[in-house]
């Protein structure tokens, strides 16, 4: 994991508000006001202190009409804390890349589901090797392009004769969002992310 991102995670946790935010959304999801009212805060206050922890990956949010949900997203804040815990202990200097087996297990997956022209040659079985390979894809698309799913279907079908299998995983794991036929890309903090699955 990239230094920068351990420092911004550290910098979103170093604030009273927003830990004691994190403590009341680990146990239920709630909307602003509710947040608001339990930590007697402005609104426009919480607003500012959850733009902060989900910029950092920390919560996620989810929209109801006109309310904002918030929830904890552990996977995250557990993945941050144990990459804080592995550069601080790093044996012998080693950059936290060339430690990790991640970088093996990704590209011993690109080499054996990838044809050399790119063409995927199967939907790998196993849940993590299928995010590797989802992720590889979909980070080929551009960020805030509205996509039809004509474009979504073109997309994918150089790469793999099922776009529709694949379409369908890219919303599941959040990779994508999809409203009235339009996809677009998720934040990669949303995304489900490889690294993350036991």
């Amino acid at each position: 994991m990239q230094l920068d991102k351990i420092v911004n995670y550290h910098k979103a946790l170093a604030d009273p508000t927003r830990l004691r935010m994190l403590l009341l959304l680990s146990t239920e999801e709630l909307n602003g006001q509710a947040l608001a009212e339990k930590l007697n805060l402005s609104q426009p206050t919480v607003t500012h202190h959850a733009t902060k922890l989900r910029e950092a990956a920390m919560i996620k949010e989810r929209r109801d009409k006109n309310t904002v949900y918030f929830k904890l997203n552990p996977e995250c804040i557990q993945q941050f804390s144990d990459a804080s815990l592995q550069f601080i202990f790093a044996k012998g200097g080693q950059s936290m890349e060339e430690q990790s087996p991640e970088n093996s297990l990704r590209d011993s997956v690109l080499r054996n589901f990838f044809a050399k022209d790119g063409h995927l040659k199967q939907i790998p079985a196993q849940h993590k090797k299928k995010l590797i390979a989802l992720q590889f894809l979909v980070e080929k698309l551009e960020p805030g392009v509205v996509y039809t799913e004509k474009e979504i279907n073109e997309f994918i079908k150089p790469y793999h004769e099922d776009f529709a299998t694949i379409r369908r995983e890219f919303i599941m794991h959040q990779f994508m969002y999809r409203e009235n036929d339009k996809y677009e890309l998720n934040p990669p903090e949303m995304w489900t992310h490889w690294e993350n699955v036991k």
